[in-house]
């Protein structure tokens, strides 16, 4: 979900189709549901050129289910790039976000209720729509990535329909990795994101993963006073399947229910060779 996160990494892997469901808190009536797939498409790929484009776009689609929201996201990305030296480029990026979030008053907590800006739609239905702006920069190479982006650019200003949301909080995350080859059929791989949002603690994730003969990935990774996870993973020649296992810790108060991570992706203008997996 690189390019989602940030616009100036639309198109960074090449062409490709990406699908992500995720069950958190598994078991727990109520608990979030997130189903997400994006197209990216680097122009190059049209034209058949082995290199790089200047220019991607990108099709974001995420709902968000977690008890009485439901939240349906599109997000419309470009990114540009510019050649600083024979293996980096800055890339920036841009995208439109078209939020739906509907409110079902029926589904509403004894605590929500109390709360004076829904309490209103307690026991009946309410839908909001906002228009908004992602903006994002990023220096890539195909050994490592540095990011930075920013979601709610406008805080959600421009919104219609039943209002119980005065704004949308600006978000910043910022994504760095690394790859390196320890042998021929040995990679290691070291990624991570730190987002901070106004009305939330910052919040840090880390990921190891070791890829062997470029086919199959294990891996761990940790989110900062929450949670730890496992991941597992295969590499075909134009896809790519994983699956994470996410495990709350006990002293981040969260529900003691796992979560599970399904993704799948697939290259499009397969030109034979495998894609690295970030």
């Amino acid at each position: 979900m690189q390019g989602y996160f940030n616009p100036a990494l639309t198109g960074y892997e090449g062409s490709m189709v990406k699908g992500l469901v995720r069950n958190q808190w598994a078991g727990w009536e109520g608990a979030p549901n997130t189903y997400f797939i994006s197209t990216e498409l680097d122009l190059a790929d049209l034209s058949g050129s082995s290199d790089m484009g200047k220019n991607s776009f990108g099709i974001n689609l995420l709902t968000d289910e977690f008890g009485a929201f439901r939240e349906n996201e599109l997000v419309l990305s470009y990114s540009t790039r510019v050649r600083i030296t024979k293996s980096a480029q800055l890339r920036l990026g841009a995208g439109v976000n078209i939020n739906s979030i509907r409110l079902d008053g029926t589904q509403l907590t004894t605590e929500q209720a109390n709360d004076p800006t829904v309490m209103q739609y307690f026991g009946g239905f309410a839908k909001m729509n906002v228009l908004d702006f992602n903006l994002g920069l990023s220096l890539t190479h195909p050994k490592y990535y540095v990011s930075y982006g920013v979601h709610n650019v406008n805080q959600g200003a421009m919104s219609s329909g039943d209002i119980f949301m005065e704004k949308k909080p600006r978000i910043g995350i910022a994504q760095a990795g690394f790859r390196n080859s320890l042998t021929p059929n040995l990679d290691v791989i070291v990624n991570g994101m730190w987002r901070t949002q106004s009305n939330l603690p910052a919040n840090i994730e880390l990921n190891t993963k070791v890829v062997f003969y470029d086919f199959i990935w294990i891996g761990g990774g940790h989110r900062v006073d929450y949670a730890n996870n496992f991941q597992l993973g295969f590499l075909m020649k134009s896809m790519r399947l994983g699956y994470v296992y996410e495990r709350p810790m006990l002293k981040s108060y969260l529900l003691p229910n796992t979560s599970h991570e399904l993704m799948l992706s697939i290259g499009l203008f397969a030109k034979g060779e495998k894609r690295k997996i970030w």
